[in-house]
């Protein structure tokens, strides 16, 4: 199999931060409630949510689309019982992954204090 994209996209958590408190609609618009639940419990949620909306962007960088290309619904990320993300890809970016020749994802996902990445490979 070959590689079709990749896609890296980083995230500054303090200002993301600050975008969330800004507009609490935000979360739902942005995030699934698979998502959501799997970050409330911890003590602060937004670098994992920073993480997971890198995803999105580095998902569309790796199909070689830009922001807005689809919703961000479309693509999640998903957590195995081991801990591992995976990106769920469905939808509009399901059909653009399917034009693309994209048969599997494979997803990276780090923060530290202050930024948020995630790493995409279309295979």
């Amino acid at each position: 199999m070959s590689i079709v994209g990749i896609g890296i996209d980083l995230v500054d958590i303090e200002r993301f931060r600050a975008s969330l408190a800004r507009t609490p609609s935000m979360r739902a618009r942005l995030f699934t409630s698979d998502e959501l639940s799997y970050v409330e419990p911890k003590l602060d949620p937004v670098p994992s949510l920073a993480a997971r909306f890198a995803a999105r962007e580095a998902a569309m960088k790796a199909l070689g689309l830009g922001l807005g290309a689809f919703g961000f619904h479309d693509v999640w990320v998903s957590r195995a019982e081991s801990g591992a993300p995976s990106l769920v890809v469905e939808g509009t970016a399901r059909r653009l992954a399917d034009d693309a020749g994209v048969t599997r994802w494979h997803l990276s996902l780090t923060h530290s204090d202050s930024t948020a990445g995630a790493y995409v490979v279309a295979q």
